[in-house]
């Protein structure tokens, strides 16, 4: 499996009575897909993975899985911050059949030293046959995966790849300039996916291709392949809609945005609740000004943007 391009950290959609919505699931992967998507990750951060049992985390991947048809690549989300429960966690995920890897966090809490999570990560990396893709993001699990662990991660055969969402330039180019050309780095944040790409990264899990998947995958296409011209046009008019995806807790946000687009109903579990009605006004707003809200469809019917 090689992780190049710009894969979407995909929303969980529930139903109005708080149960998973499997058909607006399938529905957004089969899209996703349509709009030139190149990998898929369920229950990260932006799927609401911690509010999820553990029969509702399995159920998404199948379903995401089914959805995709063995087109593009899945990686799926596994993180917990006691490791045996993140071993046990990722050899259930392992036996799925035709998952193409896992994303596992920082232990969040705890907040270990580089040597408990280097011990931490490889416990998981041992456990599994599949790829591992490390996910450093400290602001979320007040840890931070330092670049000479990953470099120590690096060596495991399977630890193949790094979302690096620290928003640490410095940190990101110490990391690309050392790490082994066969290891990946993939920006974490929308914002920062262009620096990151031109400093040798090799693609974005992205929080805005959830609702620009097209634009989103046709501005890496552009930075990977050095036209600079399309990749910082397509930046420009989609920047606003990136940091939107932030005015309040994520996924709250692109969730509304899913919603006007007909993409989803806005139902988040708690302690995640939708945003306030001024930010989905201020949303809808920016939504019509870039072009989205011209056609939006109904549940199920394809959308052509931008």
């Amino acid at each position: 499996m090689e992780l190049m391009g710009c894969g979407t950290a995909l929303v969980t959609p529930f139903r109005g009575d708080g149960n998973l919505d499997e058909p607006a699931l399938f529905a957004l992967v089969q899209w996703q897909i349509e709009q030139g998507i190149s990998f898929l990750v369920p229950c990260g951060t932006t799927g609401e993975a911690a509010t999820l049992s553990e029969a509702e985390w399995l159920r998404v991947v199948e379903v995401v899985l089914d959805a995709a048809g063995g087109r593009v690549p899945v990686i799926a989300g596994v993180t917990h911050n006691a490791t045996r429960e993140a071993v046990l966690k990722a050899r259930r995920l392992a036996r799925i059949p035709g998952l193409s890897g896992i994303l596992t966090a920082n232990p969040y809490y705890n907040r270990p030293g580089q040597e408990g999570q280097y011990q931490h990560f490889r416990a998981i990396a041992e456990a599994v046959d599949l790829p591992v893709v490390l996910y450093n993001i400290p602001g979320r699990t007040g840890a931070n995966l330092e670049p000479a662990t990953v470099l120590r991660l690096a060596e495991l055969q399977n630890v193949v790849a790094i979302k690096e969402s620290s928003g640490n330039l410095a940190q990101i180019t110490e990391l690309l300039t050392q790490a082994p050309r066969s290891f990946k780095v993939l920006a974490g944040d929308d914002g920062l996916a262009l620096p990151v790409l031109a400093l040798g990264g090799a693609g974005l899990v992205s929080v805005a291709s959830n609702v620009v998947p097209s634009q989103m995958a046709s501005m890496v296409r552009a930075a990977l392949e050095n036209d600079w011209p399309t990749a910082r046009r397509v930046n420009r008019h989609f920047y606003k809609l990136m940091q939107a995806h932030f005015w309040e807790p994520s996924p709250a946000p692109v969730k509304a945005v899913l919603n006007l687009l007909g993409r989803c109903d806005e139902i988040l579990r708690l302690p995640m609740v939708p945003v306030t009605s001024g930010t989905r006004r201020k949303l809808e707003l920016l939504a019509g000004e870039l072009g989205l809200l011209v056609h939006a469809p109904q549940r199920g019917e394809d959308l052509r943007m931008f």
